[in-house]
C-alpha cells in the first residue's frame, strides 16, 4: 500500500508489498485454517534515519471497528493481518455474557520523505491528547430498502424517514449525541459517552461506550453493551431493517488527535474513524470478501473512475499467490464450516475442497499445462460486469440487489479488482510462493515499525465483511464509493463540516439515489442507462460525501440485531438444496455443534456413528423464534426474540480433533474443526441451559 505522508509529501509511508514481505505475517493456512506466512517478494522499504525530524502524524488504523458485547470484559480487536483475537477464556464470560471487542489506536510521526520515524506517545516525551465524536443517527435517518449505487438494474427504492412523525427542529430528539470526549494520559480514568434519546417523558440516555487509554497512552474506544430497545411501551419489532421508537447502541465517527512533541511543536494527526458494530460469531474464518477488498477496489477503481489518482498500486504482471489469490480460496473453503451450501458444495458445482491440500496444490500451478484446469475454474465464478443473472457461480451467496428477481445483483457480486486477480490467476499471470515458512509474529509489536501503520488497517478491516449489502453486517454500500474517502491519505475517510448530525433538509421527504448523491442529473448518465454499478461525484452537502459523527452506521438497520439474525431466521425455500446464504462469517447459518464435535471422540461410539456426528451440521438459530411444543416459531416472533437471545448464540471457534480417534477415521475428520460453543439458553422464561444429552457431565450445563 502506497501512501503520500499526511503532510502531503511523495515519501512512502508503507508500501502494501513490503509489509508482507518484511513481516511474515500470518492470513491462514492449508489443512482448515492454520495460520500461514503471506511473503511476498521483498522490495526496498523506506525507513527514517535515526534523528529524522517529524513534520506530520496520522492516527492508526484508517478505519478501526470495536464490537458491542453485553459483559464487562473485553479484548483488543486484531492488530496484525490474518491473527484472530483469542481472549482468556473465550468470548463469553462465565456468566455466559459477549465480551466486548476493542479498538486501540496509536499515533505514529513522519518526516518530511514520508517515512515512518516513531509511534508518539507519552514514554518517548509525546504528549498525545485525543478527541472522538461518535453518534447514532439510525432514528433520524431513513428506512432501507436497497443500496442506491446499482444502476438501472438494480434501482435504488425509495425510503421515508424513519418516525416521520417528528419534523422539524423536534427530530433532533432522535440523534443520540453524546459530544465530542477528550482523554490523554497513560491508563487514564474511563470518559463516558452517553447521548439522550427520544422526547418528554420517554427520553432516555443511551451510552454509546467510553474511552479509555492503555499503559502507553494508546487511546482505547470501548462499545456499547449492544442493547436495543422501544422508549416507547407496547411496541414490539415488525421488520428486519426499521422500527420506530427504537434506539440501538451501534456508533461511528472521528477520531483526532494532537501531539506535543519533545521539542515543545504541536501537529494534528491526520484522523481516524472507529465505528462500533455487532459481535463476529466466527472471528477465525473472514467471508470470501472483506471489507477491506471492497475499500481498497475503491482506493485503486473508485478513484480511477472518478478521474482522481488511485491511492493503491494497479495489479503487477505477476501477482503472489499466497498474498492475492490463495485467501479468496481459502476464504471460500472455510465456508464448509459455516453453511450447507458450502460444505456440499461438490455435490452442486464441480469444485473440491478449497481446504484440500492437494486441490489447493494444484490451485498454485501456474504452469501452461495446468491453464485448462484453471479457466474451467475460473468460469464457475460470478463475473460482475455481467447484466444476467449468474446463479449458480461462487460464491452461492445473495447479492445486494436481492430485490430484484431479474438483476444481475440478486447474487453476490465481487469487486473488480478481485475479479481481476481471479482472471490474472487463470491466465497463470502469478508466481507460486505457497511453501514458504509458516510466520511467527503474533503481536503488532513484533512488526517492522515502518509496516505497522499498513498492517494496523488491513487487520481492522478484513474481519469485516464486503456484501452483500442488504444492508450488511458492519458497514455497508457507501464504502464502496471513492466520495467518502480523502483524495490524499488511503483507507482514510473525509470528515465532513455540516452544522448539524442531521440531514433531512438536504435529502428531503424521500432518500432516492438523486438525494442520496445530490445529483439532478442522473437519468442522463451513462452508466445509469448501462445498467452497470456506477461512481458519481456528489454535489455539496451530499449524504455519500464527507461523513460526520452516525453517518456510516445510520444506514444499517434499527435495532441491530433485527437484521443481523434475520436472515438466517427468513431464508427458506421450496428446492430441496442448495439454500443461498448471506453473511456465514459473521453470523453463521449451519455449524458443527459442540455435543456432536464431543461424540467425534466417543470410544463408545462406533467410527460411523462417530463419523455421523461430524458431518452433522445445526441451525445456528435454532431457538431463536421460539421453542415447545407447537411454536409459532415465526419470522417475527425471531426478530422479537432476538433482543434478548443475541448474546446467547454460540461463538464458532477452531478446535484440534479429538485425540481418541482410530487410524481410519483420522483419514476422513481433519485435525482441526470449528465448532460452535459458549451456546447459552434459548428458554428464555426458565433459563435452562440447553440440554446436551442423558450423558452430559453435570458440570457441562
Amino acid at each position: 500500500m502506497n501512501e503520500r505522508d499526511p503532510a502531503g509529501g511523495r515519501g512512502t509511508v508503507i508500501s502494501r508489498r513490503d509489509f508482507l514481505a518484511g513481516s511474515t505475517l500470518a492470513l491462514a493456512g492449508l489443512t482448515l485454517g492454520r495460520p500461514r506466512a503471506t511473503v511476498a517478494a521483498r522490495q526496498p522499504a523506506l525507513t527514517a534515519p535515526p534523528g529524522s525530524r517529524i513534520v506530520s502524524a496520522a492516527i492508526y488504523p484508517a478505519i478501526g471497528v470495536s464490537r458491542v458485547g453485553n459483559s464487562d470484559e473485553w479484548f483488543l480487536a486484531p492488530e496484525v493481518p490474518g491473527i484472530a483475537p483469542a481472549p482468556d477464556g473465550g468470548f463469553k464470560d462465565t456468566s455466559g455474557r459477549v465480551k466486548k471487542q476493542v479498538q486501540r489506536f496509536r499515533v505514529y510521526g513522519y518526516d518530511d520523505q514520508g517515512r515512518v520515524v516513531r509511534e508518539l506517545r507519552p514514554d518517548t516525551g509525546d504528549l498525545v491528547t485525543w478527541k472522538v465524536h461518535v453518534a447514532n443517527t439510525k432514528g433520524a435517518w431513513y428506512q432501507f430498502n436497497s443500496p442506491m449505487d446499482m444502476g438501472r438494474r438494480t434501482p435504488g427504492l425509495t425510503g421515508q424517514r424513519r418516525n416521520r412523525f417528528f419534523d422539524g427542529e423536534a427530530r433532533e430528539n432522535l440523534v443520540i449525541d453524546p459530544g465530542e470526549a477528550g482523554i490523554t494520559g497513560e491508563s487514564a480514568r474511563p470518559v463516558e459517552m452517553v447521548g439522550m434519546f427520544w422526547q418528554e417523558p420517554d427520553r432516555v440516555g443511551v451510552k454509546l461506550g467510553e474511552l479509555r487509554t492503555d499503559a502507553l497512552g494508546r487511546l482505547l474506544v470501548v462499545p456499547g453493551d449492544g442493547m436495543g430497545a422501544s422508549a416507547t411501551p407496547n411496541n414490539p419489532i415488525v421488520s428486519f431493517s426499521d422500527n420506530d421508537g427504537w434506539y440501538d447502541d451501534w456508533c461511528d465517527g472521528p477520531v483526532q488527535a494532537t501531539v506535543r512533541l519533545t521539542d515543545g511543536s504541536e501537529l494534528d494527526a491526520a484522523s481516524a474513524w472507529v465505528t462500533a458494530c455487532g459481535p463476529d460469531f466466527a472471528p477465525e474464518l473472514h467471508t470470501f470478501i472483506t471489507l477491506y477488498d471492497v475499500v481498497r477496489d475503491v482506493m485503486v477503481n473508485g478513484k480511477r473512475f472518478a478521474g482522481k489518482q488511485p491511492l493503491e498500486p494497479a495489479l503487477g504482471e505477476k501477482l503472489s499467490f499466497l498474498e492475492e489469490i490463495y485467501p479468496l480460496f481459502h476464504r471460500l473453503g472455510q465456508m464448509e464450516w459455516l453453511a450447507s451450501a458450502s460444505q456440499l458444495r461438490q455435490g452442486w458445482i464441480d469444485v473440491n475442497s478449497f481446504l484440500d491440500d492437494d486441490y489447493m496444490a494444484r490451485l498454485a500451478d501456474p504452469s501452461p499445462a495446468n491453464r485448462d484446469f484453471r479457466e474451467d475454474l475460473f468460469a464457475q465464478f460470478r463475473n460482475p460486469t455481467n447484466d444476467h443473472v449468474d446463479q449458480y457461480k461462487l460464491p452461492y451467496m445473495l447479492g445486494s440487489g436481492v430485490n430484484y428477481d431479474s438483476s444481475p445483483a440478486l447474487w453476490f457480486q465481487m469487486p473488480r479488482l478481485q475479479y481481476e486477480i481471479l482472471e490474472k490467476w487463470a491466465a497463470g499471470e502469478f508466481v507460486d510462493d505457497l511453501d514458504r515458512p509458516e510466520a511467527s509474529i503474533r503481536t503488532i509489536d513484533e512488526v517492522a515499525l515502518e509496516h505497522q501503520p499498513a498492517a494496523l488497517t488491513r487487520a481492522g478491516l478484513e474481519p469485516c465483511s464486503g456484501g452483500a449489502f442488504h444492508p450488511g453486517v458492519e458497514m455497508t454500500w457507501p464504502l464502496r464509493q471513492e466520495a467518502l474517502f480523502r483524495d490524499d491519505l488511503p483507507f482514510r475517510i473525509a470528515l465532513g463540516d455540516r452544522a448539524s448530525l442531521l440531514q433531512n433538509d438536504q435529502v428531503g421527504l424521500l432518500l432516492t439515489p438523486e438525494t442520496a448523491f445530490n445529483r439532478q442529473d442522473m437519468q442522463g448518465d451513462p452508466a445509469l442507462q448501462s445498467g452497470e454499478a456506477y461512481t458519481f461525484v456528489p454535489g455539496p452537502d451530499a449524504p455519500i460525501g464527507p461523513q460526520m459523527p452516525g453517518d456510516l452506521t445510520r444506514w444499517m438497520g434499527l435495532p441491530w440485531f433485527g437484521d443481523a439474525f434475520s436472515c438466517g431466521l427468513a431464508i427458506e425455500y421450496a428446492n430441496d438444496f442448495p439454500n443461498a446464504i448471506w453473511w456465514p462469517a459473521a453470523t453463521p447459518i449451519d455449524v458443527l455443534p459442540e455435543l456432536h464435535f464431543d461424540q467425534i471422540g466417543a470410544e463408545a461410539l462406533s467410527d460411523d456413528e462417530q463419523l455421523r456426528f461430524f458431518h452433522n451440521r445445526v441451525p445456528w438459530v435454532r431457538g431463536v423464534r421460539g421453542i415447545g411444543l407447537h411454536a409459532e416459531a415465526s419470522y417475527s416472533d425471531g426478530l422479537s426474540r432476538a433482543v434478548d437471545a443475541w448474546s446467547h448464540l454460540g461463538f464458532v471457534v477452531r478446535r484440534p480433533r479429538p485425540a481418541s480417534l482410530s487410524p481410519e477415521l483420522e483419514h476422513l475428520i481433519p485435525d482441526e474443526l470449528f465448532v460452535e460453543v459458549d451456546r447459552g439458553t434459548m428458554d428464555l422464561m426458565t433459563g435452562e441451559p440447553p440440554n446436551r444429552g442423558p450423558n452430559a457431565e453435570p458440570d457441562a450445563e
